[in-house]
C-alpha cells in the first residue's frame, strides 16, 4: 500500500467468467479479544435490507502466514480468533447484479459498491483506510480502465488501477467503482471537473450528453451557491435494455438506462427517452446536497446493520423529484409546456392509486423499508409513493410560499436555508426540524399546510394553487392504457371509455393482470393480480382496450383467466373510466414560477 493505515483493502476481479471478485482486508492492529468484521445489510439511498453478505462465497483469515479460526456471529458478522500482529481476511464475492445497488462482473465490465465488497473492521469505522484496485489478468483485459471518485494516491495514469484512499469506512463505501472498456467525456461545471463514463453497447453523441449535463450541474450548483460541495464529480452510466435507475453518492452517481435513451448522433431534439435520462441525471445530482449532506438525523451516522426509520423521506426524495424536472426547464433544456406535461403525468399517477387515501406521506416515508421497496400486486391500493406524491407536495409548498409571500419567497429560499444550516453545523435534521426551518425562513404560517400534506390523506390543493399561477387543472377520463395525461390547449371532455380497472402486461398465455385496482370492474368480478386473461367472450384476449371499445354501457362480458394453473371464468360488467387523468392548460402569461420568476 502507498501509506501505513490501520485498515488496508485489495480488490481483484479474479474470475470474470464466474463473476467473482477476490477481496482482502488487512487490519494492522486487530482487537485483542478477536477482530470482528461485518458487511452492510443495506446501501444508503435504497431503503431496503438487501443482505449483501449472502454473496460471500468463501472466507479465510491468516496471521503470520498461519490460518486463523473464524466464527460467524450473525448473518453478516464474523469474528477472528485473537492474534498477534497483522490479521488478513480473504474472501470471494459473487457479483452478478446489474442494478446500481450491488456489484457486477463479467468478461465485459465490472462494477461495485463498497457495501457489497468491503467488510468493515469493527472499531475502525472512523479510521483512514486504503484500497488497491487490480485489473483482471489476461490479454483480454489489457484495455480495461477504472472510473471512480475515490481519492487516488498511486494509480496508473492511463488505466486508473492502483491505490486509493478514504478517510473512513463511510467514505470508502460512498464511491462506487466502474471498470472495463468504457467511453468517457469530461467537462467543467462552475469550475469543477466532471466526468461522464458510459459503458455497454451503444451509439451516441456523448459530447451533447456532456453539454446538456453541464447545464443541469451549473444550475443546481448556483441554486445552492458556489462552491460545489465536491472537488470532482463522476457520472457512471451503464446502458442496456429495459433498465432504469440511479443511486446517489457524495461525489458520483451510478446510473442504468436503456441504450436508446442516449442522444443519437446528429439528433437535436429531446425525445421522451432522452428526457427521462436527463431527469434521472438531474435527480441524482440534486442529491449531492439533498440527502448526501443534508439528511435526517436518523442517518447520522448510518446504521448499516438495520433499518434507519425516518418520516422525512418525502423531503429528501420527494423534493428532489420536484427539482429534477424543474431544473431541466430552468436551465433551458425544455420549455414550460414540456415541463407541465411531466407534472400532469405525475399528478395522474398519484390520482390513480387508491393508496393515496390510505397512507400519509409521513407513513409512506417511515414504511419505505417494508412497503415501498417491497411492493406487490396490491400496492397501488394500499400505499402512496413519497417520490411522486412527495414531489407534488413540494410543488404545492412552493406555490403556497409564493402566493402567501406575494412572490417574495419560494421553496428555493427554504432549500438554501437548509444548506446554510448544514454548512454551519453538519448535523442531520430531527424529525420536526425541516418544517421549523421552513416556517422560520419564510415567516409564514405553514403548519396547516404540513398537517394536510404530510399527516393526512386529504387531496393536495393543487387545483387552486396552480390556478393562482395561471395553470388550469382538470381531471378527465383516460382515453386508453397509454393516456397518462398532459398539457392541452383546450379541455376536450371526451366520453369515458369502458375499462376493467386493471394494469396489464404481456404474457405468453394471454394478458397478465399485474394489478387490480380498488373498486374497479375486475376486482368486483373477483379477478386478482397475477391472473392471466386468455379469452374475452370466447375470443382470444389480445388487446383489452380494443375489445372493450366495441361494447356499450351496461354490457357484460365473460372472461376466461388462469390463476396459477387453474382456468376460471368471470362475469364482468365493465365500467366507465374514472376521471383520474390530469390535463393542464397554460393560460397566457401563466406559469411564471416554472422559470424561477
Amino acid at each position: 500500500m502507498t501509506q501505513p493505515v490501520p485498515v488496508q483493502y485489495t480488490l481483484r476481479p479474479v474470475s470474470p467468467e464466474a463473476h467473482l471478485f477476490e477481496a482482502t482486508v488487512i487490519v494492522t492492529h486487530p482487537a485483542k479479544d478477536g477482530q470482528v468484521f461485518f458487511l452492510p445489510a443495506w446501501i444508503p439511498g435504497s431503503y431496503m435490507i438487501r443482505e449483501f453478505s449472502k454473496h460471500i462465497v468463501e472466507m479465510e483469515a491468516r496471521a503470520g502466514g498461519k490460518p486463523v479460526a473464524l466464527r460467524q456471529l450473525e448473518k453478516n458478522r464474523w469474528q477472528a480468533a485473537p492474534v498477534k500482529g497483522a490479521l488478513t481476511l480473504r474472501y470471494l464475492v459473487y457479483a452478478f447484479d446489474l442494478s446500481v445497488r450491488g456489484a457486477y462482473l463479467d468478461g465485459e465490465r465490472g462494477f461495485f459498491n463498497g457495501t457489497s465488497v468491503f467488510l468493515a473492521a469493527e472499531g475502525y469505522e472512523n479510521e483512514p483506510c486504503a484500497v488497491e484496485i487490480h485489473a483482471p489478468e489476461g490479454k483480454a483485459y489489457a484495455d480495461w480502465k477504472v472510473a471512480t471518485s475515490l481519492p487516488a494516491v498511486d494509480i496508473k495514469k492511463k488505466s486508473g488501477f492502483g491505490g486509493y484512499q478514504a478517510s473512513s469506512y463511510d467514505e470508502l463505501i460512498d464511491h462506487p467503482v466502474e471498470m472495463g472498456e468504457f467511453q468517457k467525456v469530461s467537462f467543467k461545471a462552475c469550475g469543477v471537473p466532471h466526468e461522464f463514463v458510459v459503458s455497454g453497447h451503444f451509439q451516441s453523441d456523448l459530447k451533447r450528453l456532456a453539454e446538456d449535463t453541464k447545464k443541469i450541474c451549473e444550475y443546481q450548483i448556483k441554486l445552492f451557491g458556489e462552491p460545489a460541495p465536491f472537488d470532482r464529480y463522476v457520472f457512471m452510466l451503464f446502458v442496456g435494455k429495459d433498465i432504469y435507475g440511479g443511486l446517489e453518492h457524495r461525489a458520483s452517481t451510478a446510473l442504468v438506462a436503456n441504450r436508446d435513451d442516449l442522444p443519437a448522433p446528429g439528433a437535436t431534439d429531446i425525445g421522451d427517452g432522452y428526457l427521462k435520462l436527463l431527469g434521472l441525471i438531474s435527480h441524482e445530482y440534486f442529491h449531492s446536497w439533498n440527502v448526501k449532506r443534508m439528511k435526517p438525523a436518523a442517518f447520522t451516522p448510518y446504521d448499516l446493520n438495520r433499518e434507519g426509520m425516518t418520516r422525512l423521506l418525502w423531503a429528501f426524495e420527494g423534493i428532489t423529484s420536484y427539482y429534477d424536472d424543474l431544473t431541466l426547464v430552468r436551465c433551458g433544456l425544455i420549455d414550460e409546456k414540456r415541463y407541465l406535461g411531466l407534472v400532469a403525468e405525475t399528478i395522474t399517477g398519484v390520482q390513480r392509486g387508491a393508496g393515496r387515501m390510505k397512507q400519509t406521506l409521513e407513513q409512506s416515508s417511515f414504511e419505505a423499508w417494508t412497503k415501498y421497496y417491497r411492493q406487490d400486486e396490491n400496492s397501488p391500493n394500499s400505499i402512496v409513493s413519497y417520490y411522486t406524491k412527495g414531489s407534488l407536495a413540494a410543488l404545492a409548498l412552493d406555490l403556497t410560499i409564493r402566493r402567501d409571500s406575494k412572490g417574495k419567497q419560494s421553496l428555493d429560499d427554504v432549500m438554501r436555508a437548509l444548506w446554510c444550516k448544514w454548512l454551519a453545523d453538519g448535523k442531520g435534521l430531527e424529525e420536526d426540524e425541516w418544517e421549523k426551518i421552513a416556517i422560520e425562513t419564510t415567516g409564514l404560517k405553514l403548519k396547516p399546510f404540513f398537517d394536510l400534506a404530510l399527516r393526512s390523506t386529504q387531496e393536495l390543493p393543487l387545483l387552486e394553487l396552480l390556478k393562482s399561477q395561471g395553470v388550469e387543472l382538470k381531471f378527465e377520463a383516460a382515453q386508453g392504457a397509454s393516456d397518462r395525461g398532459g398539457v392541452v390547449d383546450a379541455f376536450a371532455g371526451k366520453p369515458a371509455p369502458l375499462t376493467l380497472g386493471v394494469k396489464t402486461a404481456a404474457d405468453a398465455a394471454g394478458i397478465k393482470l399485474v394489478q387490480v385496482l380498488d373498486g374497479g370492474a375486475a376486482q368486483q368480478a373477483g379477478l386478482s393480480g397475477g391472473d392471466v386473461v386468455v379469452a374475452v367472450d370466447k375470443l382470444r384476449a389480445y388487446d383489452l382496450d380494443k375489445q372493450l371499445a366495441r361494447l356499450a354501457a351496461g354490457d357484460k362480458i365473460k372472461l376466461h383467466a388462469f390463476r396459477r394453473d387453474e382456468l376460471m371464468t368471470f362475469d364482468v360488467a365493465p365500467q366507465a373510466a374514472p376521471e383520474d387523468t390530469c390535463r393542464l392548460k397554460l393560460e397566457a402569461g401563466g406559469g411564471k414560477w416554472i422559470a424561477g420568476r
